[in-house]
């Protein structure tokens, strides 16, 4: 399922086969929470901007409309009009940072939505069933995704009812897989490295849950607040315990700069909701840096948001217009920048397998690791 076509250092070149096609990497996932991309992008518009995975949210689909309603119309490949991979995230992080009141039992989390109020509860179980009725190509493992700082004592506790629950949302896959009326039957499941910043737990974590030999592995409970020091540590850390031929994924990050020291680290899969939540705020992504339209400097400037870019927004519109349509309070103005951070992450990872082609990329990474994360 995952290839390794070049290595230079820890970054990997590689291709992650799909039964909804390949997946060149290092790639980015464009975040479609609850099948959209906020901002005003449909998965047709995705196509145009280069995207190659599309991820949405267990937990809010559950919540509205419903898993069981999009399995009744074809599953989200069907729903939202996107023929690529979808990745869903189990809904575990949603758990534990929207719901005010929760209670943590082995079985599982019983919270309240936080759209009416009403009581649910999501284990293992749940979560694979719900991701099994949306029919994503990745399903991500059921996680405690713990608040940093915790106590080294509950997060081990955490760790270990992690891997605990891992196990079962392997077993409840395999059964779901195997149904006649399950809509995605060779769906896969990625297993997701908790520990939060000890390295110790963060290690054993990788090694017990490699053994149960998934089809891919996330790092995950980084980028929650902790120093930017602290996740390097941890993904350098981790690394070499995760398996060499399986794909994997840094959840919820992050920068131009922080992707680039991930892919440095051996990290192949990445996604965050930076880019499009930037955009419409008007913070824009550039080659030189992050970009505030909503500073007047720009309401006479008829040149695009980036000289060096090709995305729909830089071919056909200039930093006055977009300037004017943010003061005016347009949605356009939203749909033309989000269209444009989006276009530059995809094609920043598009500029990172280049490189990484040719034996470039230490070079490349040296050159715009702090000058994409710096303010014009």
């Amino acid at each position: 399922m995952f290839k390794v076509l070049k290595t230079e250092g820890k970054a990997r070149l590689g291709e992650f086969t799909t039964v909804k096609g390949v997946v060149k990497t290092p790639a980015f996932q464009n975040v479609a929470t609850c099948g959209a991309i906020k901002g005003g992008l449909s998965a047709y518009d995705l196509k145009d901007i280069n995207c190659q995975v599309q991820l949405c949210n267990t937990y809010h689909l559950h919540v509205r409309p419903g898993d069981e309603l999009i399995k009744e119309l074809g599953g989200l490949n069907e729903f939202t009009g996107w023929d690529g991979p979808i990745l869903t995230d189990s809904g575990g992080f949603q758990v534990f940072s929207l719901a005010k009141l929760r209670k943590i039992k082995e079985e599982g989390v019983t919270f309240n939505s936080h759209v009416d109020g009403r009581k649910i509860f999501m284990g293992p179980e749940e979560s694979m069933r719900i991701q099994s009725n949306l029919a994503s190509t990745i399903a991500m493992a059921f996680d405690e995704c713990v608040e940093n700082p915790a106590t080294y004592e509950y997060a081990k506790a955490s760790t270990e009812r992690t891997t605990r629950w891992l196990i079962r949302c392997k077993e409840e896959m395999e059964r779901l897989n195997s149904l006649h009326d399950t809509l995605n039957k060779n769906q896969m499941l990625f297993g997701i490295n908790q520990g939060c910043t000890f390295d110790d737990l963060r290690i054993e974590h990788m090694q017990k849950i490699a053994e149960l030999d998934l089809d891919g592995y996330a790092i995950g409970g980084l980028a929650v607040g902790e120093p930017k020091e602290d996740m390097y540590r941890i993904i350098s850390a981790v690394e070499p315990f995760a398996p060499k031929n399986k794909i994997r994924y840094l959840m919820g990050v992050g920068t131009p700069g922080n992707i680039l020291e991930g892919v440095s680290r051996g990290v192949d899969l990445f996604d965050c909701v930076m880019p499009s939540r930037n955009a419409r705020h008007g913070h824009m992504f550039t080659w030189n840096g992050i970009m505030n339209l909503n500073n007047a400097k720009y309401a006479k400037d008829d040149t695009p948001i980036d000289s060096n870019c090709n995305c729909p927004t830089c071919q056909k519109h200039s930093r006055a217009y977009i300037h004017h349509l943010i003061k005016a309070k347009e949605m356009l103005a939203m749909r033309l920048c989000v269209t444009h951070n989006l276009y530059f992450y995809n094609n920043l990872m598009t500029r990172i397998r280049e490189e990484l082609e040719k034996g470039t990329f230490t070079e490349f990474k040296e050159k715009y690791t702090d000058l994409l994360d710096s303010r014009i």
